[in-house]
């Protein structure tokens, strides 16, 4: 399962970690956020333990989302050594993020 980031724990769970991160920006209103969301999801199981995959709600988390200009949803970061080193905007077919992360690993 995808794990749960806020403003709270964002730079333990993102910032600080020693593997790679995908964290899906998105709300409970959003059309495209929905449809990303089981990919997200598939993608916490299938990469457990070799990459965090994570979720911030950017309604509830607003300081993590402006912190890193997050203006339209679902935006998808992929975080190295605490640095974002690529993302996706919008809806995209799941090859297209495992193929991101994978360069990371």
């Amino acid at each position: 399962m995808a794990v749960e980031i806020t403003d709270a724990n964002f730079d333990e769970l993102v910032m600080k970690s020693d593997k790679p991160v995908v964290v899906d920006f998105w709300a409970e209103w959003c059309g495209p956020c929905r449809m990303i969301g089981p990919v997200i999801e598939e993608m916490a199981n299938e990469y457990e333990g070799k990459a965090v995959i994570g979720k911030v709600n950017v309604d509830l988390n607003s300081g993590v989302s402006a912190q890193f200009g997050v203006r339209s949803i679902p935006t998808v970061l992929f975080i190295k050594n605490g640095e974002v080193v690529d993302k996706s905007v919008g809806a995209v077919p799941k090859a297209i993020l495992e193929e991101k992360l994978n360069s990371l690993m």
